[in-house]
Protein backbone atom coordinates (compact mmCIF):
# COMPACT_ATOMS: atom_id res chain seq x y z
CA UNK A 1 0.00 0.00 0.00
CA UNK A 2 0.81 3.44 -0.84
CA UNK A 3 0.46 7.22 -0.63
CA UNK A 4 -1.66 7.72 -3.80
CA UNK A 5 -0.98 12.27 -3.53
CA UNK A 6 0.14 14.70 -1.77
CA UNK A 7 3.38 15.45 -0.10
CA UNK A 8 3.76 11.73 0.94
CA UNK A 9 2.98 10.67 -2.66
CA UNK A 10 4.73 7.31 -3.26
CA UNK A 11 5.64 6.08 0.47
CA UNK A 12 4.60 2.43 1.43
CA UNK A 13 2.50 2.34 4.19
CA UNK A 14 3.51 -0.32 6.56
CA UNK A 15 0.72 -2.86 7.48
CA UNK A 16 1.44 -5.23 10.30
CA UNK A 17 1.73 -8.84 9.57
CA UNK A 18 -0.36 -10.17 11.95
CA UNK A 19 -3.24 -7.31 10.30
CA UNK A 20 -6.72 -9.09 10.16
CA UNK A 21 -9.02 -7.17 7.67
CA UNK A 22 -9.81 -6.18 4.17
CA UNK A 23 -7.27 -2.94 3.47
CA UNK A 24 -8.91 -0.76 0.66
CA UNK A 25 -7.25 -0.87 -2.65
CA UNK A 26 -4.97 1.38 -3.98
CA UNK A 27 -6.84 1.63 -7.25
CA UNK A 28 -10.40 2.17 -5.13
CA UNK A 29 -9.05 4.13 -2.98
CA UNK A 30 -7.14 6.51 -5.71
CA UNK A 31 -10.61 6.74 -7.03
CA UNK A 32 -12.05 7.87 -3.99
CA UNK A 33 -9.93 10.38 -3.99
CA UNK A 34 -10.50 11.77 -7.22
CA UNK A 35 -13.81 11.99 -6.34
CA UNK A 36 -13.40 13.57 -3.21
CA UNK A 37 -10.87 16.46 -4.51
CA UNK A 38 -13.66 18.12 -5.78
CA UNK A 39 -15.79 18.36 -3.10
CA UNK A 40 -13.17 18.69 -0.09
CA UNK A 41 -10.83 21.45 0.31
CA UNK A 42 -7.75 19.75 2.08
CA UNK A 43 -6.32 22.99 3.41
CA UNK A 44 -7.36 23.25 6.86
CA UNK A 45 -10.01 20.14 6.81
CA UNK A 46 -11.05 18.01 9.07
CA UNK A 47 -11.28 14.41 8.92
CA UNK A 48 -12.64 11.54 11.20
CA UNK A 49 -11.45 8.14 9.85
CA UNK A 50 -14.15 5.49 11.36
CA UNK A 51 -12.74 1.79 11.11
CA UNK A 52 -9.68 3.31 10.44
CA UNK A 53 -8.18 -0.24 9.67
CA UNK A 54 -4.75 0.42 7.94
CA UNK A 55 -5.04 4.13 8.35
CA UNK A 56 -4.37 4.93 4.83
CA UNK A 57 -7.23 6.99 4.36
CA UNK A 58 -6.18 8.77 7.07
CA UNK A 59 -2.48 8.85 5.88
CA UNK A 60 -3.72 9.96 2.54
CA UNK A 61 -5.87 13.07 3.97
CA UNK A 62 -2.58 14.23 5.87
CA UNK A 63 -0.45 13.87 3.12
CA UNK A 64 -3.23 16.31 0.97
CA UNK A 65 -2.65 18.80 3.88
CA UNK A 66 -5.75 17.89 6.15
CA UNK A 67 -5.66 19.78 9.40
CA UNK A 68 -6.86 17.79 11.59
CA UNK A 69 -7.43 13.74 10.96
CA UNK A 70 -8.76 11.64 13.93
CA UNK A 71 -8.62 7.90 13.02
CA UNK A 72 -11.38 5.66 15.39
CA UNK A 73 -10.47 1.78 15.52
CA UNK A 74 -11.45 -0.88 17.84
CA UNK A 75 -8.64 -3.63 17.20
CA UNK A 76 -5.55 -2.86 19.50
CA UNK A 77 -3.15 -4.38 16.62
CA UNK A 78 -4.37 -1.78 14.50
CA UNK A 79 -4.31 1.07 16.66
CA UNK A 80 -0.75 0.53 17.11
CA UNK A 81 0.28 0.18 13.62
CA UNK A 82 -1.79 3.64 13.43
CA UNK A 83 -0.16 5.62 15.97
CA UNK A 84 3.79 4.32 14.97
CA UNK A 85 2.34 5.28 11.09
CA UNK A 86 1.16 9.00 12.66
CA UNK A 87 4.76 9.05 13.96
CA UNK A 88 6.58 7.88 10.94
CA UNK A 89 4.84 10.27 8.68
CA UNK A 90 5.65 12.84 11.52
CA UNK A 91 1.23 14.18 11.93
CA UNK A 92 1.53 15.86 15.31
CA UNK A 93 -1.97 17.00 14.69
CA UNK A 94 -3.48 13.51 13.70
CA UNK A 95 -5.42 11.64 16.83
CA UNK A 96 -5.47 7.93 16.60
CA UNK A 97 -8.30 6.46 18.93
CA UNK A 98 -8.95 2.93 20.21
CA UNK A 99 -12.64 3.07 20.64
CA UNK A 100 -16.37 1.17 19.52
CA UNK A 101 -17.12 3.43 16.37
CA UNK A 102 -20.59 3.78 17.95
CA UNK A 103 -19.83 4.77 21.31
CA UNK A 104 -17.14 7.43 19.41
CA UNK A 105 -20.00 8.65 17.80
CA UNK A 106 -22.39 9.77 20.69
CA UNK A 107 -19.60 10.74 22.93
CA UNK A 108 -17.44 12.99 20.08
CA UNK A 109 -18.18 17.01 20.58
CA UNK A 110 -16.42 17.43 17.10
CA UNK A 111 -17.45 18.14 14.02
CA UNK A 112 -15.71 17.11 10.44
CA UNK A 113 -15.69 18.18 6.86
CA UNK A 114 -15.42 14.63 5.39
CA UNK A 115 -16.02 11.42 7.50
CA UNK A 116 -15.27 8.05 5.89
CA UNK A 117 -16.18 4.79 7.20
CA UNK A 118 -14.90 1.03 6.10
CA UNK A 119 -17.03 -1.13 8.20
CA UNK A 120 -16.57 -4.82 8.77
CA UNK A 121 -19.15 -5.87 6.22
CA UNK A 122 -21.03 -7.69 8.35
CA UNK A 123 -21.12 -5.62 10.55
CA UNK A 124 -25.15 -5.95 11.57
CA UNK A 125 -25.07 -2.05 12.55
CA UNK A 126 -24.03 -1.13 8.86
CA UNK A 127 -27.03 -0.36 7.56
CA UNK A 128 -28.17 2.33 10.29
CA UNK A 129 -24.42 4.18 9.94
CA UNK A 130 -25.62 6.60 7.13
CA UNK A 131 -28.40 7.90 8.98
CA UNK A 132 -26.85 7.94 12.28
CA UNK A 133 -23.96 10.13 10.53
CA UNK A 134 -25.85 12.15 8.66
CA UNK A 135 -28.44 13.53 11.23
CA UNK A 136 -25.49 14.07 13.80
CA UNK A 137 -23.09 16.83 14.58
CA UNK A 138 -20.09 14.66 13.66
CA UNK A 139 -20.63 16.08 9.85
CA UNK A 140 -20.30 19.99 9.28
CA UNK A 141 -23.06 21.62 6.90
CA UNK A 142 -22.13 21.03 3.40
CA UNK A 143 -20.08 17.84 4.80
CA UNK A 144 -18.95 14.44 3.31
CA UNK A 145 -19.70 11.45 4.25
CA UNK A 146 -18.44 8.57 2.31
CA UNK A 147 -19.25 4.39 3.33
CA UNK A 148 -17.61 1.76 2.09
CA UNK A 149 -19.88 -1.44 2.03
CA UNK A 150 -20.51 -4.46 0.20
CA UNK A 151 -21.95 -3.83 -3.35
CA UNK A 152 -25.53 -6.11 -2.18
CA UNK A 153 -26.20 -3.06 0.08
CA UNK A 154 -28.32 0.07 -1.56
CA UNK A 155 -28.34 3.51 0.40
CA UNK A 156 -30.20 5.63 -2.41
CA UNK A 157 -33.22 6.19 -0.53
CA UNK A 158 -31.20 7.10 2.81
CA UNK A 159 -31.72 11.36 2.92
CA UNK A 160 -28.13 12.87 1.65
CA UNK A 161 -27.29 10.35 -0.61
CA UNK A 162 -25.68 11.88 -3.60
CA UNK A 163 -23.96 9.25 -5.05
CA UNK A 164 -22.98 5.57 -5.52
CA UNK A 165 -19.51 4.48 -7.28
CA UNK A 166 -17.90 1.24 -7.56
CA UNK A 167 -14.43 0.25 -8.30
CA UNK A 168 -14.05 -3.45 -8.44
CA UNK A 169 -15.38 -5.35 -5.56
CA UNK A 170 -15.05 -2.28 -4.06
CA UNK A 171 -18.45 0.14 -3.14
CA UNK A 172 -18.53 3.75 -1.94
CA UNK A 173 -21.59 5.40 -1.03
CA UNK A 174 -21.42 9.03 -0.74
CA UNK A 175 -23.64 11.63 1.44
CA UNK A 176 -23.37 15.09 1.45
CA UNK A 177 -25.24 17.13 4.99
CA UNK A 178 -27.09 20.41 3.27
Amino acid sequence: MRIISGKYKGRRIPVPGNFQGRPTTDYARESLFNVLQHHIGWDGAHILDLFAGTGAISLECISRGAEKVVAVEKSPVHIRAIKENFKTFEAEYAQAWRADVFSFIQKCQDSFHLIVADPPYDLKELTNLPELIVNSNLLKQDGWFVLEHPDRMDFSEIKGFNQHRRYGSVNFSFFLKE
